[in-house]
């Protein structure tokens, strides 16, 4: 499946190198009036033209073929996203999939799919994909801020290198916007030395993104297998190189006492039952608490990488040495943030639509 979601269903279509990419969003709020110049800054957001990332270069423009009235406001149709791939370059990767990425997922794809894969660019499973995905979620984020919801991001670590975190805020519902870290990729500069003796070496590193969303009403989300923690982790494994989701203190939480990880129950100043801490990550039993939603979204280095490894030839049937070619990230990571906040608001726009907050 390429989609996600109950009552807000986003579906992805499309290949790294085919003619273009895009998605198609299902029940989206109605009456809403998106800022297509910010979805554009957005989508640069994604594309980041460092040196330290993808020589691809694609303009990423979103041209948005229906769901928007003559006023420019959703219209309840669906909204489809399409977006053109212009600077394909297809001869890296050669006519048909013989020699498997090690760690990539053209092993899997091609034992699914047999040669039908389309393996130029990692086809449907590359990161190209996060595009449309940041088109639908941008839209989303920017409905979410007009009722009060705030998506944030920035990168937690890179490597065995980390960072600030929002658990030192305490999570109030109320800390102002200057007390938070400052979101998105202003880390780059910090991890810029890590990622860049990754690339001179021909390697790759990983990294975790951190993401909070604000202002998200307490008593929403569902139980056992339906609880947000799920609901909202199920839609972040979408985003390729995702291997782990944790919410609050996570695992590092597992390794305290009860009496260190509790998060103490209090009232606030204007009457509001909140907690000393947020530890819990905003979600007990998979409901919203009131409390920050915090939750870290680990990325494995990328693995294609310019130095050789072992893999084997499906034609020949035997091992052999590969040296990848192609253009890729020494490090997704930089590029992350804006698809965790993309996809964290697609999964709270559903999960509101189901608790009929919105319509």
């Amino acid at each position: 499946m390429a989609s996600y979601g109950k009552n807000f269903k986003v579906s992805v279509f499309g290949q790294s190198h085919g003619e273009a990419i895009g998605a198609v969003a299902e029940g989206f709020p109605i009456g809403f009036s998106p800022d297509l110049e910010e979805l554009k800054r957005f989508m640069e957001r994604r594309a980041s033209r460092s040196s330290l990332t993808t020589p691809r270069r694609e303009g990423d423009k979103v041209e948005i073929v229906s769901g928007l009235n003559s006023d420019g406001k959703t219209c309840g149709a669906p909204i489809c996203a399409i977006i053109y791939n212009e600077n394909t370059r297809s001869s890296d990767y050669g006519e048909k999939l013989d020699v498997p990425r090690p760690s990539h997922a053209d092993l899997a794809a091609h034992l699914k799919y047999g040669e039908a894969f389309d393996h130029r660019g990692g086809g449907q499973f590359s990161g190209r994909l996060t595009a449309p995905i940041c088109a639908v979620g941008g839209l989303c984020i920017q409905y979410l801020r007009s009722i009060g919801i705030e998506v944030r991001s920035h990168i937690s670590s890179i490597g065995a290198m980390s960072d600030l975190s929002y658990e030192g805020i305490g999570g109030y519902p109320d800390v102002s916007e200057k007390e938070l870290p400052v979101l998105g990729d202003y880390m780059i500069d910090f991890y810029k030395e890590i990622v860049k003796n990754a690339k001179e070496n021909g390697d790759s590193v990983g990294g975790v993104i951190e993401c909070a969303i604000l202002g998200m009403p307490a008593g929403y989300g569902g139980e056992l297998f339906d609880g947000l923690e799920g609901r909202i982790a199920s839609a972040i494994f979408g985003i390729p190189a995702v291997k782990g989701v944790e919410f609050g203190s996570g695992f590092s939480g597992s390794e305290s006492f009860g009496s260190e990880n509790n998060d103490e129950i209090e009232f606030s100043e204007d009457g509001r039952l909140i907690t000393k801490t947020n530890r819990h990550g905003g979600l007990l039993g998979g409901i919203s608490s009131g409390m920050p939603i915090v939750f870290k979204a680990a990325f494995k280095p990328t693995p294609t990488i310019s130095q050789d490894q072992l893999s084997v030839s499906f034609s020949k049937g035997e091992s052999v040495t590969l040296a990848s070619r192609g253009r890729h990230d020494p490090c997704v990571v930089l590029r992350a943030a804006p698809c965790v906040e993309a996809v964290a608001a697609i999964a709270i726009v559903d999960i509101l639509k189901e608790n009929v907050l919105l319509v």
